[in-house]
């Protein structure tokens, strides 16, 4: 992967604070040329899967997997600076206020009190094909996925709208385009599940072969008969048309969240300090969209009322 000779963030400095970002971002711009070079591709032209893996990113001493996302490390951010520094390369890295705290960088770890539901701790249940905050509407344009310690049982499973549709037939698909679906909040943004719905939305749009999605197996829902019967063969569409990716060590998952959906299958935790544990950043193109709700680089809107 080239030369990665970053200065590390300090163990003391906010991650979302203007000194950390501002260095992060001038950082993207010494990336290791074949990193700058794929990223620049795959913006520009996406690959009809939507997504991209690097291998062998450097990661520094990894601890003891945390027991939960926001207990204290304890580590030097070598990982840390370098998914910011990659993120900076597709656009702006954010965090979402009710996610984590709203935490920049998310430790994704397996968690007991969230097995068996349907939230990025989960391990013992199939995480759904969603598309990232399917019901939010600042969602990321990019979802980085760095690897700290990989779990072989463990499968990031992903499908490209493009694969999905192609099995599909003209009449399904045209419903699918139709603003006749909507979706539910998720749970980690609320603090428990809702039967409040957002607004009707499509759930596939773009041209034929360039077709972006929204879509969210566990949230989603039809809003008439058709529409229900559409959705249903789309995710199993997606289901047959799927790609699943081990993920180990220094390994960096990105996901163009309009063009594929994405899921884990379920896996055993020990909860011994040997689990899986994954870092996950948000990236936006347009910070300017979401000035009325963000502090910062933190967006904040309530979903709650």
């Amino acid at each position: 992967m080239g030369s990665w000779n970053l200065p590390v963030l300090s163990p003391d400095t906010e991650l979302a604070g203007d000194e950390s970002l501002a260095l992060v971002q001038n950082l993207a711009a010494s990336l290791p040329e074949s990193v700058a070079d794929s990223i620049s591709r795959f913006k520009s032209r996406p690959p009809h899967e939507g997504v991209m893996l690097f291998t062998g990113l450097p990661l520094g001493e990894i601890p003891r997997t945390p027991p939960s996302p926001r207990s204290a490390i304890g580590k030097e951010r070598v990982s840390e600076t370098v998914l910011l520094t990659v993120a900076s390369a597709f656009g702006h890295a954010v965090g979402y206020a009710p996610e984590h705290g709203g935490d920049l960088v998310q430790n994704i770890v397996p968690v007991a009190s969230t097995a068996d539901r349907q939230v990025s701790t989960s391990s013992k249940v199939r995480l759904e094909f969603h598309t990232e905050a399917a019901f939010h509407p600042h969602r990321p344009k990019y979802l980085l996925l760095l690897c700290l310690r990989g779990d072989p049982a463990a499968a990031t499973t992903v499908c490209s709208v493009r694969s999905a549709v192609a099995t599909l037939s003209d009449e399904v698909v045209s419903v699918l385009r139709a603003p006749r679906f909507a979706t539910g909040v998720d749970e980690s943004y609320l603090g428990y599940k809702s039967e409040k719905l957002g607004a009707p939305i499509p759930a596939v749009s773009g041209p034929e072969g360039s077709e972006a999605i929204c879509f969210d197996g566990d949230l989603m829902q039809g809003l008439d008969p058709a529409a229900a019967d559409a959705l249903e063969q789309l995710r199993s569409a997606i289901d047959a048309t799927q790609l699943s990716v081990v993920l180990t060590a220094g390994d960096l998952l990105v996901v163009d969240n309009d063009i594929a959906v994405h899921g884990r299958s379920p896996f055993s935790p020990r909860f011994d300090g040997t689990d899986r544990w994954l870092q996950r950043t948000f990236v936006v193109t347009d910070l300017e969209a979401s000035a009325s709700e963000r502090v910062g680089r933190i967006i904040t809107t309530d979903f709650s009322a």
